[in-house]
């Protein structure tokens, strides 16, 4: 059934485009002979286009693991409380875009900050392709505005570290020896009752030979919640080895690859423009608060474009390019 549903998920906005697309020629025949619909005609086919441009996108997600659930993970970088609230904005970001695209979202785990915002959380994203689509994702991010923290009002800037990977389906055979696995138990913060505070029923379970660490506080059962970290790790584990896997066929090609946590992959500015920019798609847009408030799939296409080879940013113009330093 989770086959067919993906199936149907890539199907049936194609055979809805093309149902549109059809009776849009009609409309376009109509307005021929009738000024007044020529508006109509020139909304309707903005919209046709630009599902169009989001399919042709969707349609680019090759891998095999693509199509599954995925988990994101969002970090607060050095910086104190003013990158503690910058993680807690992204993950707002996050989940509005999961509301906005219809997808399912379940807290695993979150770390509050010590004054404001989060330290930490991952969530689990249940949507048809949500791993193909939002593993572009994973990097820095970066933000520059007034903080709302410094009594002189100055300009700041703040990082955190988004990583995404897929919910590997229950087929996919990978070992994990219980001498490798260290566990801890620990009380969890933040809501949750009475219950959940006063039991070590949180697990913090560390992979001693690749050091992956995944953590699960959602429910009050330990035993719950060692299921679910089990069930992260071995997913975590399989983006490890695919991850060295690529890293391989790369050095054998020749290619140079920057892959992992090591660069920004975009900038959000507040002040002193208003501007969100990928580095790598140059994509960029000057509605701040629409990004902040979930409309990613612009940058999301953008993002598989040129994963796919199909954008070339050399000749996409690099204006505005926010060399802000902290203050």
């Amino acid at each position: 059934m989770k086959s067919i549903t993906a199936l149907k998920s890539i199907v049936e906005p194609w055979e809805a485009l093309d149902r549109d697309a059809a009776e849009l020629l009609e409309l376009s025949e109509l307005a021929s002979d009738d000024a007044s619909m020529m508006a109509e005609l020139a909304e309707q086919t903005g919209e046709v286009l630009a599902r169009l441009d989001s399919l042709e996108a969707t349609a680019l997600m090759s891998e095999p693991d693509d199509h599954l659930d995925c988990y994101l993970h969002v970090h607060a970088g050095a910086g104190g409380t003013e990158s503690c609230d910058w993680a807690n904005m992204l993950l707002r970001m996050y989940v509005r875009w999961c509301e906005r695209s219809g997808a399912k979202v379940e807290t695993v785990e979150i770390s509050e900050g010590e004054e404001a915002g989060i330290r930490s959380a991952t969530i689990l994203i249940k949507a048809p392709g949500a791993n193909g689509r939002l593993k572009g994702e994973s990097g820095i991010h970066r933000l520059v505005r007034i903080s709302p923290f410094d009594a002189a009002s100055r300009r700041h800037t703040s990082f955190s570290s988004i990583d995404v990977w897929p919910d590997v389906d229950d087929n996919i055979e990978i070992e994990i020896r219980d001498e490798d696995l260290r566990v801890d138990t620990y009380r969890a913060s933040g809501a949750g009752g009475q219950h959940v505070n006063k039991t070590d029923s949180a697990v913090r379970m560390t992979h001693i030979p690749t050091n992956i660490v995944v953590q699960c506080q959602n429910e009050r059962s330990q035993h719950k919640n060692r299921a679910t970290a089990l069930k992260m790790m071995r997913s975590k584990l399989y983006q490890h080895f695919l991850r060295i896997q690529r890293e391989e066929q790369a050095a054998k090609a020749g290619e140079k690859m920057a892959i992992g946590w090591g660069s920004q992959i975009r900038s959000y500015v507040f002040q002193p423009y208003t501007m969100v920019k990928d580095t790598r798609t140059r994509h960029q847009t000057g509605n701040v608060q629409a990004v902040m408030d979930g409309d990613l799939d612009g940058f999301l296409q953008a993002t598989l474009k040129w994963k796919a080879g199909l954008l070339n940013v050399s000749e996409i113009a690099d204006d505005n390019d926010d060399d802000l330093g902290d203050e």
